[in-house]
């Protein structure tokens, strides 16, 4: 497994690098957000940790960038807490947040868990790769690949994993709460109001008319399901 980590503390990346190392990941390394966006070009990673906070271009830009050619999974770091923080990182494309000072502990849980979701290791069953289509939406669950109406669109690890749920299980109705465990994991801290973001940005890309969605639909007061052919 290789994981790009850019920061430009260098004692905190040297930490993390050797923490990660010493578990058997490869580690490369950047200073800032340009640095990062041409790594992730010129390379294939499994997982990129990215500061907030960085030199020429921050993370929240650096993300948005990746995100125009790459859905790898996406931990930012930060040294704010704020919750509006947070859900600007989700907006931008993070996958997952973590606040320093952190515990090299929970990093590594973060990253194994964003991994294991991920499209590196599907951990479908056989017979459920095949490509769904619902609508004017369409995923192949075995690249990773979703169009609007024969449009390509661009998801992030978690957006796919929660439209793939959604399109499985037509019309079961999940509360925030469900997706979190489903999606997340258990193991996620993270804002409940995570769950509303992604949602709004799948009826971005994948609605149409986003204000009046046609198949990503609320049950209020209840959750979020997506409605079957007609």
């Amino acid at each position: 497994m290789r994981i790009l980590v850019v920061d430009d503390e260098k004692l905190l990346v040297k930490g993390i690098k050797f923490n990660l190392e010493s578990e058997g990941y490869q580690v490369d390394v950047g200073s800032d957000g340009v640095e990062a966006v041409e790594m992730a070009k010129a390379a294939s990673y499994d997982l990129i940790i990215l500061d907030l906070m960085m030199p020429r271009l921050d993370g929240l830009a650096a993300c948005m960038q990746i995100r125009e050619f790459s859905h790898v999974p996406i931990i930012m770091l930060t040294a704010k807490s704020e919750d509006t923080d947070k859900l600007l990182g989700f907006e931008h494309g993070a996958d997952d947040y973590i606040t320093k000072p952190f515990n090299i502990l929970e990093l590594k849980a973060r990253i194994r868990a964003l991994i294991r979701r991920s499209s590196l290791q599907p951990k479908a069953k056989e017979g459920s790769l095949e490509v769904i289509s619902i609508g004017h939406i369409t995923i192949d669950p075995r690249g990773r690949y979703a169009e609007r109406t024969g449009t390509p669109v661009e998801l992030t690890a978690k957006e796919f994993d929660l439209i793939e749920l959604l399109m499985r299980n037509t019309g079961r109705v999940y509360s925030r709460e469900n997706l979190l465990d489903i999606v997340w994991g258990y193991e996620y801290q993270g804002d409940i109001r995570t769950v509303d973001v992604h949602i709004r940005r799948l009826r971005e890309k994948l609605e149409p008319n986003p204000a009046e969605p046609e198949r990503i639909l609320t049950k209020w007061g209840v959750g979020y399901y997506l409605k079957a052919e007609d």
